[in-house]
C-alpha cells in the first residue's frame, strides 16, 4: 500500500463539449479545398499559405472528439502526465494529443468463491462473500495500483480470511457472552467485513456498497463432529428447560395440596411423589399409571 502523500487524486480534466467542435473539424476540412481553390485562381500567397493550418486544423480537432456513455469516465493524459478525468457523457472534446483511458463508474458484483479458513477457535470453517463495489477516485484506480481489479480480487478474500479468524463460528461456553459469532450475528459481521474491505480498498481509489457472507460451514472433515455436537448442545439445553419447568411445576403441586389439605405428605411421601412427577413430567417418552393396591410402607 503505497503512503498517503504519494497517492493521486481525481481532479477535473479541461475538456469541452464534442458537438461544437465536430462542427468546427467538419467546417475547417471543407474549407481548406475552398481556399486552395480561391489560391489556384490567383488568392495570392496569404490563402496559400493558410492551407495547411485550415487541414492540419481539421484533422487535430475531430481527431479530440471521443465518446463516453453513462457512468463512464475517461483519465486524460499528456506525455505520460496525468492531466485530469472526464465525467461527462456524450460526444467530448479534449486535446488530441492527450491519452483517454476510460474506467467503468457501474456498481459491480464480486462473488468470493467459499474459502477454506480457520475461525477464532481454530476449527476449519468454510466462507464465501459477496461483495458490491465501484470506483470511486479514478485517478487512484488507474494509477495507484496496478490493476484495480485484480487487487479488489485479492484484498476481498485476503479480508474475508482476516475476518473468519476474528470470530468463532457458533456460541460456545469459552466465549464471552454477547460476542458476535459467524453463524448467530450476521449483521455484525457484514458490518465489520464492509469496514475492513474499505480500509483496504481505500488505495485503489474503491467504494465498498455492500458485502454480506454468500456461504459459511464447517469443513467436510469436521462438519459430522460439529453436527454432533450441536445437537448434543440442542437436547442438554432443551433438558436444562424441561427440568427448570418441572421442579416449577412439582413445588405448585406440593404447594397447593399443602394449602388446600388435600393430603398429609411426610416426607418420605413427598420424595415418592417428587420422584414420580419428575419422572412423568421430564420423560421423553409415555408414562404408564402403576395403581399401587398396598401402602407406601408395604
Amino acid at each position: 500500500m503505497q503512503p498517503q502523500a504519494s497517492r493521486r487524486h481525481e481532479r477535473a480534466a479541461a475538456t469541452r463539449n464534442g458537438y461544437p467542435m465536430a462542427a468546427l473539424g467538419i467546417a475547417l476540412l471543407l474549407a481548406t479545398p475552398l481556399i486552395g481553390l480561391l489560391a489556384a485562381r490567383g488568392g495570392g500567397p496569404l490563402l496559400l499559405a493558410l492551407l495547411p493550418f485550415t487541414l492540419a486544423g481539421g484533422v487535430l480537432t475531430l481527431l479530440g472528439l471521443y465518446m463516453l456513455q453513462p457512468n463512464e469516465a475517461a483519465n486524460l493524459t499528456l506525455f505520460g502526465e496525468y492531466t485530469g478525468t472526464d465525467r461527462g457523457e456524450g460526444l467530448r472534446w479534449a486535446n488530441p494529443l492527450a491519452r483517454k483511458g476510460r474506467l467503468s463508474l457501474h456498481s459491480r458484483n464480486l462473488n468470493v468463491a467459499p474459502l477454506k479458513v480457520n475461525d477464532q477457535r481454530g476449527n476449519p470453517v468454510e466462507i464465501g462473500a459477496v461483495v458490491v463495489w465501484r470506483v470511486r477516485d479514478t485517478a487512484q484506480a488507474a494509477f495507484d495500483v496496478d490493476d484495480y481489479e485484480t487487487y479488489v480480487s485479492v484484498q476481498a478474500e485476503a479480508a474475508i480470511r482476516h475476518l473468519a479468524s476474528l470470530y468463532a463460528y457458533d456460541d460456545g461456553e469459552d466465549l464471552p457472552a454477547g460476542q458476535p459469532t459467524l453463524r448467530g450475528g450476521m449483521d455484525a459481521v457484514s458490518m465489520a467485513l464492509r469496514d475492513e474491505l474499505q480500509a483496504r480498498f481505500d488505495a485503489a481509489g474503491v467504494e465498498v456498497q455492500d458485502a454480506k457472507l454468500s456461504h459459511l460451514a464447517y469443513a467436510p472433515e469436521i462438519a459430522q463432529v460439529m453436527l454432533r455436537r450441536q445437537q448434543a448442545e440442542a437436547i442438554v439445553s432443551a433438558r436444562h428447560k424441561i427440568v427448570q419447568g418441572a421442579v416449577g411445576m412439582v413445588e405448585a403441586a406440593l404447594q397447593g395440596l399443602s394449602e388446600r389439605n388435600v393430603v398429609q405428605l411426610d416426607d418420605e411421601r413427598k420424595a415418592s411423589m417428587v420422584s414420580n412427577l419428575l419422572v412423568v413430567l421430564c420423560s421423553d417418552r409415555e408414562t404408564q399409571p402403576v395403581v399401587n393396591t398396598g401402602t407406601l410402607y408395604s
